[in-house]
C-alpha cells in the first residue's frame, strides 16, 4: 500500500539534509587558499570611494546652492554693480576659481574675478529648455576640465545678467593616507582629476618611476571599468536586500607589482535621498575611484583547514547512526504493527501477535494480542486455550522509554556534532591578526567624517552671513519673513532668531530660542544646553551695520547625526574637548561620556597640538578576547568651526571585518545552526506526525482491549499509524458484531400449579358459591 507521509519522509529528509550539510561543511570549512587581497581590505576601499563620492557630491551641490541663493538675494535686494557682486561673493565663499557676470542681451562681460572663463560653450541649449542653467563640464584650452555653475540675475527695472562661477573637478580634499590614490572619472572612463600620485621629478630611481607609471596605468584601466559598471541601475547592481550607499559602488582588483596587488573601490555620485531631493551633481555622470596597493597575502596551510573535513565526516557518521536508530526503533515497529493489525482485521487469528521491545509499540502489540483472544484466536489471552482469562501474561503497563524519549536520544546524538562545531570549532580570541590597512582606513575615514561635519558647520555659518545682509532690525515683520524663508530652504536649522545688543530676541522663526552671549572670546559655533535632553548647537553671524546684533541659527542634532552614519565605520560620535557626546550615528544621551575610558584618552590625545595642530589617531584595542579598531579626528583646517574644539571618534569590533579567521568562525557557527535547524525540522516533523498520533493510538488500543466498544476510531493521517487505527476500527466493529450475535441464555421454566383433585365418594361437591 503506498503510504503518503508517515515516518519514512522525515527520516529521508534528515538523511538528505545531513549529507548536504556535510558537503557544505567540507566546502566552506575544509582546505582552501586564502584570498590574495582580504575581503575586508576591498570592502574598505569601496567605503572609502563612497565617502569620496559623498564629499564630491556635497561639494558640487553646495556650490550650486550657494550661487543660486546669492543670486536670489541679489534679485530681492538693492541694485548692485557687477564688480561689487563678485567682490561680496568672493568674500563670503572662497570656493570658485573664477567668477564672471555676463550681459545676456549683448553678451558682454561686465565683471570678472579669478581665472578667465571661456564663453564659447554658451549657446541656446544652455540657456533654454529643461536643462537650462544646469552645471556644465567645460574643457579649457590647457586641457583641464572645469565645472561651470550658472545663476540668473534678474532685477526689476534692469537688464538680465548671467552669473557664472567655475571650479575644478578636483578630488575631494580628504585625507588619502599613505600609498592611496583617488581619481574622478567621467562617462566613458576618462580620468578628469587625480590625487595621491607623486611627481616623477621627485622620485630618486628608475624603479620608482616605473612603479609610478604602473600605478597610473592601473588607475586609468580601473577607472574605465568603474565608469562602465557605474552605468548600471543602483537596484540591479546590488545584491537583493542590500542597502547602504544609494548609488552604484563596488570593488576591483588590478595587477601585481613588487609583491603588492592593486585593490580599488568605486562609487558613482548619487543623491543622498533620491526619494525626496534630486542632486545636481548626481546627474553629471561622475565616478570616484579609490586605489590602494596592498601586500599580497601568503596563503599557507594551517592546522585548522583539516577541521572541516573531519567535521563533515563526523556529521555523516552521527547522521547515519541517528537515521539507523530511528529506522530500528520507530519505523520497523510501526511497519510491524501495520502488518499485524491488518492480519487481525482480515480474520487471520491463528498466529499470535509478535512481541515488541517497549514503548507505545509494545502497548499496541499487547492490546492486539488481547483483541486476538477476544476474537477467538487460539492460545491468546482472553481467548480459548489462553493462559488466563484476564490476559495477565501479555498485559503491559505504560513504559517510560517511549517514542518521545527515542526522539530525545536522536536529538542528543546529533547535538554531539552541532554544539562542538558551533561553539568550539574555529573560535577566535584577541590574538587575531588585523591588517594594518584596516586601522589606517578607520583613521582616515574618521578624519573624512570630521572634515565633513566641520565643513557642514562652516556652510551653516556662511549661510547665516549671507542671510544677515537681508536682516532689517527696524522692520520686525520683514525680518521674520526672511527668517522663515531661510528656515524653509535650509533644513539644517531648527530655529533662526536675531539677538540684539541687550540679549533680547528681536525676531525669530522656528523653535524656541536659547541664550546667546556676544563675547569676543566665544567662537561663532558653540554648544549649550547642558542639563537638558539634547545639546544645542548654535552658529552666529553679525548683522552688517548693526553693532551688537547677531543672527543666530540652531543646527538640528538630527542633521549632524545624519552626517555621521557611514557603513563600515561602526559607531561614530562627535565629542567636545571633555569627551562628552554631542552627536552620534546611533542613539545617545546628551553630554554622556564615551563608553570606554580608552576612547576618552584617545579623544584627549587627538586634541593635543603637534606641530601645526592636532592630528588624527588610530588604535587597535585588545581587551578580554575582543579586538576593537578605534580612531579619533579633531576638527582641523579653516573656518569658524575649527575653533569649536570638537573631535569625531569612531570604533567598531574587528569581528565585523571580512577577515579569514572571523569568516571561519562565522561559518562554523552557521554550520552548527543549520544542523540545529535540521534537528528541529525533522524530529519536530516526526513528533507531530508520528509520535502524538502513536501515543493516542496506544491509549485507544488499550481501551478497546479493555472492552470499550463504543468509541469510534478515526485516523489522523493516512500513514502507518492511520492504517493501524483503521484496522483497530474494523476489529472494534467485529467485536461489536460478535457480541450482538451471541445467543441469549434461556430463562428457567416456572413451577407447575397443583391440579384440583376429585372428591371422594360421599363427600359433598362444592359448588361455585358453596362450601
Amino acid at each position: 500500500m503506498p503510504l503518503l507521509g508517515g515516518i519514512r519522509p522525515p527520516i529521508a529528509v534528515l538523511c538528505v539534509l545531513i549529507l548536504a550539510l556535510a558537503g557544505l561543511t567540507a566546502q566552506v570549512l575544509g582546505p582552501g587558499s586564502d584570498p590574495v587581497v582580504p575581503k575586508a581590505v576591498l570592502s574598505s576601499q569601496q567605503h572609502y570611494a563612497e565617502d569620496g563620492a559623498i564629499a564630491l557630491r556635497a561639494s558640487i551641490d553646495e556650490r550650486v546652492t550657494d550661487l543660486r541663493r546669492t543670486a536670489a538675494a541679489l534679485n530681492a535686494g538693492k541694485p548692485a554693480e557687477p564688480e561689487d557682486v563678485l567682490s561680496d561673493l568672493g568674500r563670503t565663499y572662497q570656493k570658485w576659481t573664477g567668477t564672471t557676470v555676463v550681459d545676456l542681451e549683448s553678451g558682454d562681460v561686465l565683471a570678472a574675478r579669478g581665472e578667465r572663463i571661456p564663453l564659447a560653450w554658451l549657446d541656446k541649449d544652455v540657456l533654454t529648455g529643461k536643462s537650462a542653467l544646469l552645471p556644465r563640464m567645460v574643457r579649457l584650452e590647457t586641457g583641464d576640465v572645469r565645472l561651470m555653475t550658472m545663476a540668473l540675475l534678474d532685477r526689476k527695472d534692469g537688464p538680465q545678467q548671467l552669473l557664472i562661477a567655475s571650479n575644478s573637478l578636483s578630488v575631494p580634499p580628504i585625507t588619502l593616507g599613505p600609498f592611496r590614490t583617488m581619481a574622478v572619472a567621467a562617462r566613458g572612463g576618462e580620468v578628469l582629476a587625480t590625487a595621491g600620485f607623486e611627481q616623477s621629478e621627485a622620485l630618486n630611481s628608475d624603479q620608482q618611476r616605473q612603479e609610478l607609471e604602473f600605478l597610473q596605468k592601473q588607475m586609468s584601466d580601473l577607472s574605465a571599468q568603474a565608469a562602465e559598471r557605474a552605468e548600471e541601475h543602483p537596484v540591479t547592481a546590488k545584491q537583493p536586500g542590500s542597502r547602504g550607499y544609494p548609488g552604484v559602488s563596488g570593488t576591483l582588483t588590478g595587477g601585481e607589482y613588487n609583491g603588492r596587488v592593486v585593490s580599488a573601490g568605486y562609487a558613482s555620485l548619487a543623491s543622498s535621498d533620491p526619494e525626496e531631493k534630486d542632486s545636481v551633481a548626481a546627474g553629471l555622470g561622475l565616478t570616484v575611484v579609490a586605489m590602494l596597493p596592498v601586500v599580497a597575502e601568503q596563503s599557507g596551510s594551517t592546522g585548522r583547514e583539516l577541521y572541516g573535513l573531519i567535521a563533515a565526516g563526523a556529521l555523516v557518521v552521527l547522521g547515519l547512526l541517528a537515521a539507523g536508530f530511528l529506522w530500528a526503533r520507530v519505523q520497523r515497529p510501526l511497519l510491524r504493527l501495520f502488518l499485524e493489525s491488518r492480519r487481525l482485521a482480515r480474520g487471520d487469528l491463528t498466529r499470535p501477535v509478535g512481541t515488541f521491545r517497549g514503548g507505545e509499540a509494545a502497548r499496541v502489540g499487547n492490546a492486539l494480542e488481547r483483541l486476538r483472544g477476544q476474537l477467538g484466536g487460539p492460545g491468546a489471552p482472553d481467548g480459548p486455550g489462553g493462559t488466563d482469562g484476564g490476559g495477565g501474561t501479555r498485559r503491559a503497563g505504560r513504559t517510560r522509554f517511549g517514542i518521545r524519549m527515542q526522539l530525545v536520544l536522536t536529538a542528543v546524538l546529533l547535538l554531539l556534532w552541532c554544539v562542538p562545531v558551533g561553539l568550539l570549532l574555529n573560535r577566535t580570541d584577541d590574538s587575531v591578526s588585523v591588517p594594518a590597512t584596516m586601522v589606517n582606513d578607520q583613521r582616515d575615514r574618521t578624519d573624512l567624517v570630521s572634515d565633513r561635519v566641520r565643513r557642514a558647520l562652516n556652510e551653516a555659518q556662511a549661510d547665516l552671513v549671507s542671510t544677515s545682509r537681508l536682516v532689517d532690525v527696524s522692520d520686525r515683520d520683514a525680518t521674520e519673513s526672511v527668517l522663515e524663508d531661510a528656515l524653509r530652504k535650509h533644513t539644517r536649522y531648527a530655529a533662526l532668531y536675531v539677538v540684539g545688543a541687550d540679549g533680547e530676541v528681536a525676531a525669530r522663526a522656528g523653535g524656541d530660542p536659547h541664550d546667546w552671549s556676544d563675547g569676543k572670546d566665544l567662537p561663532l559655533v558653540r554648544v549649550s544646553g547642558e542639563g537638558g535632553k539634547r545639546p544645542v548647537v548654535q552658529a552666529g553671524a553679525p548683522v552688517p551695520e548693526e553693532k551688537g546684533v547677531t543672527l543666530v541659527g540652531e543646527v538640528r542634532i538630527e542633521f549632524l547625526n545624519s552626517l555621521l552614519k557611514r557603513p563600515g565605520l561602526g559607531e561614530v560620535r562627535v565629542a567636545d574637548a571633555k569627551g562628552r557626546t554631542l552627536a552620534a550615528s546611533n542613539g545617545f544621551l546628551a553630554f554622556e561620556e564615551l563608553p570606554r575610558e580608552a576612547l576618552t584618552d584617545l579623544v584627549r590625545a587627538a586634541g593635543v597640538r603637534v606641530g601645526a595642530g592636532p592630528v588624527e589617531n588610530g588604535l587597535l584595542l585588545r581587551d578580554g578576547g575582543n579586538v576593537t579598531v578605534a580612531a579619533a579626528a579633531p576638527f582641523s583646517g579653516g573656518g569658524v568651526a575649527a575653533d569649536a574644539g570638537w573631535t569625531v571618534v569612531s570604533w567598531q569590533d574587528a569581528d565585523r571585518f571580512q577577515i579569514t579567521a572571523y569568516e571561519r568562525e562565522d561559518r562554523s557557527v552557521l554550520a552548527g545552526l543549520l544542523g540545529l535547524a535540521a534537528i528541529v525540522v525533522c524530529l519536530g516533523w516526526v513528533h507531530l506526525v508520528v509520535a502524538r498520533p502513536l501515543r493516542a493510538l496506544a491509549t485507544s488500543a488499550e481501551k478497546l482491549a479493555d472492552g470499550d466498544l463504543k468509541a469510534v476510531l478515526y485516523p489522523t493521517y493516512h500513514d502507518e499509524v492511520g492504517a493501524v487505527v483503521r484496522s483497530l476500527e474494523l476489529i472494534r466493529q467485529q467485536l461489536q458484531a460478535r457480541r450482538q450475535q451471541q445467543p441469549r441464555r434461556t430463562a428457567e421454566p416456572r413451577p407447575a400449579e397443583p391440579r384440583p383433585t376429585e372428591p371422594r365418594p360421599g363427600e359433598p361437591r362444592l359448588g361455585a358459591g358453596g362450601r
